[in-house]
C-alpha cells in the first residue's frame, strides 16, 4: 500500500489526496486562464473564481452526501463537519460550484454560460486528477476481482495492482476507469471548442453529457454508491442500459435498495443537457457562437464593454 501521507510537519499531516486535488485545481485554472486570454479576460478573474468556487464545491459535495445519508448523521450532527472521515459527492460539488459561479459571474457582468464554457475543460481535468486522490486513499473502488484480471486482462502496472489489494482482496480500479474517461473527454472538449458550429453554452453541456455517460457505467461497478429504494421499472431500465458492461460485474448494493442515485442523476443530466442544446438552437435564431466576442456588462451606469477575441 502506498503511503497516503505526503508530508508530516510535526503534528500536521499533508495527505496526497489534498496535494492531488490542489494540482488538479491548478491545472484547471491554467486551462481557463489560457483560454480566457483569447477573450481578453484577466487571470485575476479566474483566480477569484477558483477561490470562491473551491470551498463552495466542497460544501456542496458534503451537503449532498449528508442529505442522502441523513440516518447516519441524524443522531450525531457534529460528524457533518468531519469531512476527513470521508463522504463527499462529485455532483454535490458541481452544484455548489455552479451556484457560486452564477453569483460571481453575475456580479462581474459576465454571462455565466460564456464563462462556464471556458471553464469546462478545467472541470474535467480536476475530476481526472481527483480520482488519483481516491487511488491513494484506496477508496471509491469497485467490486472484488482476481489479481489475474488486473494483471493479465487489464495489464495494469504493479503499483496500481498492489494498491488495489485491500485487506487481502483485489478490487476494480474504478478511479482509473473514470480518470481515463475524463482524459478522453478533455480531448473531445478541446477539439469541440474550435469547431465553428459550437454555440454558447454547448461546450458546458457537452462536458455534462460526456462526464455523465462515463459516470453512469463506472457507478455500476462501485460498491460505495448512494442508493435508495425506488420503482422496480426504473431499476430495471438502469440495469438494462448498463448491461453492455455486465462482464465487469455489478457492485454490491444495500438490501432493499435498488437504484443508484448517481446513475439515475447521470441519465437525467444527459437528457436535460441534450434537450437544452436542441431547444436553444430551435428557439433562439441568432444564438452566439463560442468564438464570438464576449459582452461584459459593467455595473456602473449603463456601460457595456465589448472585449474582442
Amino acid at each position: 500500500m502506498l503511503n497516503p501521507i505526503a508530508l508530516t510537519l510535526g503534528p500536521i499531516q499533508i495527505h496526497w489526496y489534498g496535494v492531488i486535488i490542489a494540482v488538479g485545481a491548478m491545472l484547471g485554472l491554467y486551462l481557463a486562464i489560457k483560454e480566457g486570454k483569447r477573450f481578453g479576460i484577466s487571470q485575476e478573474f479566474f483566480f477569484d473564481l477558483l477561490v470562491i468556487g473551491l470551498p463552495s464545491a466542497l460544501i456542496g459535495a458534503r451537503l449532498y452526501y449528508v442529505a442522502f445519508e441523513w440516518e447516519q448523521y441524524r443522531d450525531n450532527p457534529i460528524e457533518i463537519i468531519a469531512i476527513w472521515h470521508g463522504g463527499i459527492a462529485i455532483y454535490g460539488a458541481l452544484i455548489g460550484a455552479i451556484i457560486a459561479a452564477l453569483i460571481y459571474t453575475r456580479r462581474k457582468g459576465y454571462s455565466f454560460l460564456r464563462i462556464a464554457d471556458i471553464c469546462a475543460p478545467g472541470l474535467i481535468v480536476g475530476q481526472m486528477m481527483g480520482r488519483w486522490g481516491n487511488f491513494m486513499n484506496q477508496e471509491a473502488h469497485g467490486g472484488q476481482v482476481s489479481e489475474s484480471f488486473l494483471r493479465n486482462t487489464l495489464h495494469l502496472p504493479n503499483f496500481i495492482v498492489n494498491q488495489m489489494n485491500i485487506e487481502g482482496s483485489y478490487y476494480h480500479p474504478t478511479f482509473l476507469y473514470e480518470s481515463i474517461w475524463s482524459l478522453l473527454g478533455l480531448c473531445v472538449l478541446l477539439l469541440l471548442r474550435r469547431a465553428k458550429f459550437l454555440r454558447v453554452g454547448e461546450l458546458f453541456m457537452s462536458y455534462f453529457i460526456w462526464y455523465s455517460i462515463g459516470r453512469f457505467y463506472v457507478e455500476g461497478v462501485r460498491t460505495d454508491s448512494l442508493v435508495f429504494a425506488g420503482p422496480s421499472w426504473v431499476a430495471t431500465l438502469l440495469k438494462t442500459i448498463w448491461e453492455p458492461m455486465s462482464s465487469f460485474g455489478w457492485g454490491a448494493m444495500e438490501a432493499g435498495k435498488n437504484i443508484r442515485i448517481s446513475q439515475l442523476l447521470a441519465v437525467c443530466i444527459i437528457i436535460v443537457a441534450v434537450a437544452i442544446i436542441i431547444v436553444r438552437r430551435a428557439k433562439v435564431k441568432q444564438l452566439e457562437s463560442y468564438s464570438d466576442s464576449i459582452n461584459v456588462n459593467v455595473r456602473q451606469g449603463t456601460l457595456t464593454q465589448h472585449v474582442e477575441s
